[in-house]
């Protein structure tokens, strides 16, 4: 694999509109710059754990590369936005206070299926964001940066689910441990690498508070979702799992993370009130 999909310079940033930028999303939209900028500690992450795999490390040295990509555009966008967003003394902040297992030698998921299946949930998680902060919002360069980033994030998950194949041939774990890493990968979706850089990225400079942070974040960030989103994410994560994405299972699934997400999205609002 060589070469990106697109660079910063197929941004169309001269079309940029400052009086439709949406406040609430300037604020995820730092945050994700952070946590896409941080692309190469997943990377050596990765080459640790598939360390007799060169073949997939030059993979995950280029997937990262466009996750860095897409941290770039995302803080150049906020910048435009708000000029007084400082993103290296944001980012120094977030890792600083954020760190990934770098020393680990073995995948955090038990096995590199394992990992591989918690990247297809990251991606297809991350796809549908990208997917419904697009469709949220109103600005006209932001609407093509999370085009674009969706696009990447869909053809990443595919990368990862063609390796995932390869190493079920060799493992074989089963549906139900890979059910229970897709599951315990959404739950992560709460932890505090996303409420750490959104604090890192608003100008927190009390001491961390993950409840008050992980609120905040949460409030905004899952308000964006609608239905159709929530159901591509629970059809490929069954996909990942080895489940049928079609089944009766998958609705049921859809219908209370929809629920969910509102639920959770209100609450969290009203705390913050």
């Amino acid at each position: 694999m060589t070469g990106q999909a697109w660079t910063l310079d197929d941004i169309p940033w001269d079309r940029f509109d400052a009086t439709k930028v949406d406040q609430e999303m300037l604020r995820v939209v730092k945050a994700a710059s952070l946590v896409e900028a941080n692309g190469g500690d997943y990377a050596a992450y990765l080459c640790n754990v598939f360390a007799d795999d060169p073949e997939f490390q030059q993979v995950a040295r280029y997937w990262a590369a466009e996750e860095v990509q897409h941290g770039q555009a995302l803080a150049r966008w906020a910048a435009l936005a708000d000029p007084d967003f400082d993103f290296e003394a944001s980012f120094k902040k977030f890792t600083d206070g954020y760190s990934l297992p770098l020393d680990a030698a073995v995948s955090v998921r038990g096995s590199r299926s394992g990992e591989l299946v918690a990247r297809c949930i990251v991606e297809v998680g991350t796809s549908s964001y990208y997917t419904a902060l697009k469709e949220a919002a109103e600005e006209p360069v932001l609407q093509e940066i999370c085009r674009r980033i969706a696009a990447d994030e869909l053809r990443h998950y595919k990368l990862f689910y063609d390796y995932l194949k390869r190493y079920l041939a060799k493992e074989g774990i089963g549906r139900v441990r890979r059910l229970l890493v897709v599951l315990g990968r959404m739950g992560e979706s709460e932890d505090d690498e996303l409420a750490y850089a959104y604090y890192a990225a608003n100008g927190g400079t009390e001491a961390y508070d993950r409840g008050r942070w992980s609120r905040a974040y949460l409030a905004r960030a899952y308000s964006f979702y609608r239905r159709h989103h929530i159901d591509r994410v629970v059809a490929m994560s069954l996909k990942a799992a080895g489940l049928n994405p079609q089944s009766p299972l998958a609705g049921w699934i859809a219908r209370f993370g929809y629920w969910f997400t509102r639920t959770r999205s209100r609450r969290a609002l009203a705390a913050e009130a």
